[in-house]
Formats: C-alpha cells, structure tokens, sequence
C-alpha cells in the first residue's frame, strides 16, 4: 500500500487539504510519526510538534497499552490486575526517557500552544489504538478546538475504538484492512526512524515555515 512513509505523509497530506488556512497544529507522534508529520506541516503550511507521551504496557504483554504518560500527565484505562508499583516504576522510567527527548526536542525552541487550535495527531500506523487514545486525552487537556487522528492505515477495529473516544473528533485514515498483522506489513520500507533524524525534521519544518510567514 505504501512504499515508505516519505509515500504515506504524502497521501496522507492530500486527504488533510481541507485543514489548509485553518488554525493547525500537526502533532507527531515519534519517531516514526515525524517523517509523515513534517510532509503534512510543509503542505498545510502549519507549525509542528511532537506528542511527547509514551505507552505503558502491560507487564505480561508490553506491546498492549494500559495508559500513557507524559512530563506531567498519566491516563490508566485497562489495569484490572496489574500492581500500583509497577504502574509507578514504570511511570518513573519513561518519565526520564521522556526529560532526555525534551531537551533534544526543545534545544532551541518552545512547545507549541494547543489551546483553540485544531491539533492533528499523526503516527505511521497503529495496530490497537490505546496509545494513540491516551495521546488525544491528554492533548485534549490542552483545550483544543478540535482532535483529528490522521494515520495511513490501521486495522478496523482500532478506528471503531478510535471514533467512539470522546476525546476525539474525527479520525481520518487511508487503509482499513481486514487482514492487519502490523504496520510494516503495509509498507514496503519501514526501517526505524532515528532521533537525529526526527529531530532534524522537526527543526527543517520549524524553519521553512518561519521563513515563508
């Protein structure tokens, strides 16, 4: 379906053309959201950020999310029988991974302002939905105008939990296909996108549209 995501952010872009001129926010979710994030943000001329919120997995299968947290948030949903101190170290740890990526993220620049605008979470693909759930809880915080989920491709019955979130106005996604094993099954390249990387993206996005206000 997609050769790699430089092909999704570019299809995925086009499905976002109507947000042109509106007050947006495209929010990445890294690392490997950021590759789609910054073709979206250049063609709707919009600023960029990333989500910096990362999954708490369930201690027997860390793959499956029990909430998310951010430097200053957690959202618990799913935690029928997983202990409070697990919950808490594992709060700590990510809580330090995510201090490290604030600083390399936030070097020279501050976050954007969600308030009032409309903010455009955007990841490569999503296999359940409960990171991506917790996210838009957690910017919903923020008091956005309006939440859109904007991904290439997810499994049907990710989008049906997705759409009946209340903390999420719409959900825009290219591919819903039956036989979803995982995202890189949809994608013809799907190496991992270094912090480098995604850092250099977000700063190239951040300067071509200063200099083109």
């Amino acid at each position: 379906m997609f050769k790699d995501r430089i092909d999704a952010g570019i299809q995925l872009a086009e499905e976002l053309l109507p947000y042109k001129g509106q007050n947006v926010v495209i929010l990445a979710i890294p690392r490997g959201g950021l590759p789609l994030g910054a073709i979206v943000a250049k063609t709707l001329k919009a600023p960029l950020d990333v989500a910096l919120s990362k999954k708490i997995g369930h201690p027997y299968n860390r793959e499956y999310a029990i909430g998310a947290v951010s430097l200053d948030q957690i959202v618990l949903n799913d935690v029928a029988g997983v202990h409070q101190r697990y919950i808490e170290e594992e709060t700590t740890r990510i809580r330090e991974k995510l201090k490290k990526r604030h600083e390399q993220y936030y070097k020279s620049r501050k976050p954007q302002d969600l308030s009032d605008k409309v903010v455009i979470i955007i990841d490569d693909g999503i296999a359940t939905g409960n990171t991506i759930r917790v996210t838009a809880e957690m910017v919903k915080a923020h008091k956005p105008k309006r939440v859109i989920v904007a991904i290439p491709v997810a499994p049907p019955s990710a989008i049906k939990s997705l759409e009946n979130s209340s903390f999420i106005d719409e959900v825009v996604c290219l591919y819903t296909p039956y036989d979803f094993m995982a995202v890189g099954q949809f994608y013809e390249y799907f190496d991992q996108v270094s912090d480098e990387e995604a850092i250099n993206l977000l700063h190239e996005v951040v300067n071509t549209n200063s200099t083109n206000l």
